[in-house]
């Protein structure tokens, strides 16, 4: 019998994903934007000029730390394909047939040369609170014989505690919202569902593109 390897999710520092946020081990929380992107090549010196100001502006009215990610990923567009192939079986005119085939085979030819990246960007905003670190540290005896005799009250208290830390964090949330709009920037932040499918095809990126996750709220969890 082989012996069973032990999940991604141990090394992970993420415990929770709860409320469109992420709960770490420590109990610090993390939300996370997703932003549109800028081509800074193509605008003119004064808008450039604007954009860098807006940064640095941005960056000198915080008084946290970010985390900005981007990632890459082959694009796929077999559904793009199959949908022009659609169009063409479809369409009755013989000339719009032709130059559709022909539009389709010019972009299978197109991504054969080389692959077609797509970039997403994502800014990550965390917030830690007092004592955070202090939640994993071990109960004494009265401690422990207190949690037994009033579970409630302990995932009450744990409720209000992140309830608070989350009222916090979207305050911040809001702060890096504007201040990345004030940039001409498209800011998202991501719901528990789209939380859980960036992990999900971060982590497993070859099973993630066949094997698309169910909606969260479809999901049976026994509690």
């Amino acid at each position: 019998m082989s012996k069973r390897l032990p999940s991604t999710q141990k090394y992970l520092d993420i415990a929770e994903i709860r409320d469109d946020v992420l709960m770490m081990k420590d109990s610090s929380l993390r939300a996370v934007l997703a932003t549109s992107s800028i081509n800074f090549g193509l605008k003119s010196e004064d808008e450039q000029n604007a954009v860098v100001q807006s940064y640095v502006s941005f960056l000198n009215a915080i008084d946290f730390p970010l985390e900005i990610v981007i990632q890459s990923r082959r694009l796929n567009i077999d559904k793009y394909l199959g949908q022009l192939e659609q169009t063409e079986r479809e369409q009755t005119n013989d000339l719009l047939r032709l130059q559709i085939a022909d539009y389709r085979q010019f972009i299978v030819e197109l991504i054969s040369i080389g692959q077609i990246m797509s970039k997403s960007f994502f800014v990550v905003v965390p917030y830690s609170g007092e004592g955070a670190a202090s939640l994993n540290q071990p109960k004494g005896f009265w401690a422990r014989m207190r949690d037994v005799a009033s579970p409630s009250s302990v995932i009450r208290l744990k409720d209000d505690r992140f309830q608070a830390k989350r009222l916090s964090l979207a305050q911040r949330v809001d702060h890096v919202n504007n201040g990345l709009s004030a940039m001409g920037l498209k800011v998202q932040q991501l719901n528990t569902q789209q939380l859980i499918e960036m992990l999900y095809t971060t982590y497993n990126p070859d099973v993630a593109e066949p094997q698309h996750m169910a909606d969260v709220h479809s999901l049976n969890v026994e509690t």
